[in-house]
């Protein structure tokens, strides 16, 4: 085989493992809008706030230090212990749930019957009141993440070494084999079990069904009992379990730090292709996303056009979907009778 062709099939892989990153980010918009009709602009921002929590409960950080120094004088940072990733994930999740509770509790619920703009421009106003609480509380500095369950078990980084001595061979003595991130591949394999729990969870628990019920007709819903604000804050929470598992990944892979955030905008092209009310859509808009931008940029971007192409292909490829398929793959088309 040649070795332009093996490079294709390595950018191909690669850009089915940055796929399902974006997928990951794609999944918590897909389960608010889904849900609510409204399309939170903050699932980043969400994810960048759970990304800095974990490592605030890691390393043991006081939560305000800056704020608590200022005030009363003191010099505090730390409490001097660091916690187990395990136990400091578990209560990123409290936390995350605690937020859902208050989003819904101080925003949307004094917003219900609004118009959706006006929920999107909520969902912004909360995107740039969580960057700042979430400065204010662990402080600005980028951060590394590193995750651990075990000793000698954690996140890994960098190639895959089994990947790169099986196909060494492939292509003459010139080829050295695919370069795979082995981070890439635990975010794929964790990102196939969220959505086999997520579309289990939908299809077979009775808050899965009552879910359903909400999205399809909120009044239908009310009426036979199901609570809209225990469903919204359901919904929050997931989203921002998700927005955790997101921000694990993309923290891992290039530290916790505030471009964090903008990984949602990563995901707009991914829902407009995949549709903004379809779990299984996120994902495959998200390979399709990933797998396009990476070959555009391999095959034609840098030979012919300087490189730098990635976000303009991901964008132009969702804008075409846009103009002749406005709901996307897998998306609902909606039928307003008059």
């Amino acid at each position: 085989m040649s070795e332009t062709f093996l490079y294709t099939v390595e950018v191909f892989l690669n850009g089915l493992m940055a796929g399902v990153l974006y997928a990951l980010v794609a999944l918590g918009f897909v389960l608010i809008y889904k849900a609510s009709g409204i399309f939170n602009f903050a699932q980043g921002v969400m994810a960048l706030f759970a990304a800095m929590t974990l490592v605030g409960f890691q390393n043991g950080q006081v939560p305000f230090a800056h704020l608590i120094n200022a005030t009363f004088g003191v010099h505090v940072s730390t409490f001097g212990w660091n916690l187990h990733s395990v136990v400091a994930v578990f209560l990123t999740v409290l936390v995350m749930i605690a937020l859902a509770w208050a989003v819904q509790r101080f925003v949307f619920r004094h917003l219900v019957g609004q118009e959706p703009i006006i929920l999107f421009m909520a969902t912004i106003g909360l995107a740039y009141f969580l960057e700042g609480f979430a400065d204010l509380m662990w402080g600005s500095e980028i951060k590394t993440l590193d995750l651990c369950w075990a000793v000698g078990a954690c996140l890994p980084q960098g190639g895959n070494f089994w990947i790169e001595d099986m196909t060494a061979g492939l292509g003459g003595e010139g080829f050295y084999g695919f370069f795979i991130d082995s981070l890439d591949i635990v975010a794929a394999v964790v990102a196939m079990v969220l959505v086999a729990a997520l579309v289990a969870f939908a299809q077979y628990t009775k808050q899965g069904r009552a879910m359903r019920a909400v999205a399809d007709d909120h009044q239908a819903a009310l009426s036979v009992g199901v609570s809209l604000n225990f469903i919204w804050i359901l919904v929050w929470s997931l989203a921002g379990f998700v927005a955790l598992v997101a921000g694990i990944m993309w923290g891992a892979k290039s530290g916790v730090q505030f471009s964090l955030s903008l990984i949602a905008l990563k995901a707009l092209p991914v829902l407009m292709l995949g549709g903004f009310t379809s779990i299984p859509g996120a994902i495959v808009g998200g390979l399709i996303i990933g797998v396009g931008e990476k070959l555009f940029e391999f095959l034609i971007g840098a030979p012919f056009l300087g490189g730098a192409t990635e976000n303009w292909f991901a964008y132009m490829l969702a804008l075409l979907f846009l103009v002749f398929r406005p709901q996307g793959l897998f998306g609902e088309k909606i039928i307003e009778r008059v």
